[in-house]
């Protein structure tokens, strides 16, 4: 199973890592694109910090380099659970901007779909819930075996004070 996750990932990877940098060679189209959704999450920008940059160029840019980068790390196999979520993320309004083209809709809800199901494949490998509720489940066996190892030991202690204490001499 790990040669066809290496070869989807790379593949899924790759559609973001172009589509970026063909963003940041040309993000004049895309923001003319993004204007109507960067002008209403503009309030929610300013009010989250005035530093934030608002104007749709620079928007572009930020989601083009997200993409770029997460999309390598994911063809790369490298935090491929998290690249794919801020894929995924990223991918969110993207989706919603293209309501008109059902074609580019359709596209973007395949990739949103492979997006989650590489986010949350955890390689056969437990995941961190799992694993913690194991962790603190062997922990409490191994405190009540040397509890119980202890107070064994204990009235063996006892009992051969008690003996020592009867023996002549």
């Amino acid at each position: 199973m790990r040669p066809v996750r290496t070869v989807a990932r790379a593949l899924l990877g790759s559609i973001f890592v172009l589509d970026g940098i063909r963003a940041l060679t040309s993000p004049e189209k895309r923001a003319e694109a993004a204007r109507p959704l960067a002008d209403r999450i503009r309030p929610t920008l300013e009010r989250a910090d005035p530093r934030l940059p608002t104007d749709p160029v620079t928007l572009v840019r930020v989601k083009a380099v997200a993409d770029v980068v997460a999309g390598l790390a994911l063809a790369t196999g490298r935090f491929t659970r998290p690249s794919a979520a801020v894929l995924a993320a990223g991918l969110v309004p993207h989706t919603l901007s293209d309501r008109g083209n059902r074609d580019e809709m359709l596209r973007d809800l395949g990739l949103l779909g492979g997006l989650l199901l590489a986010a949350a494949d955890t390689e056969g490998r437990p995941g961190l819930r799992y694993r913690t509720s194991h962790a603190v489940q062997r922990s409490r066996r191994s405190a009540r075996r040397t509890l119980r190892t202890a107070r064994r030991e204990a009235r063996i202690a006892a009992v051969s004070a008690v003996t020592a204490r009867k023996l002549p001499g």
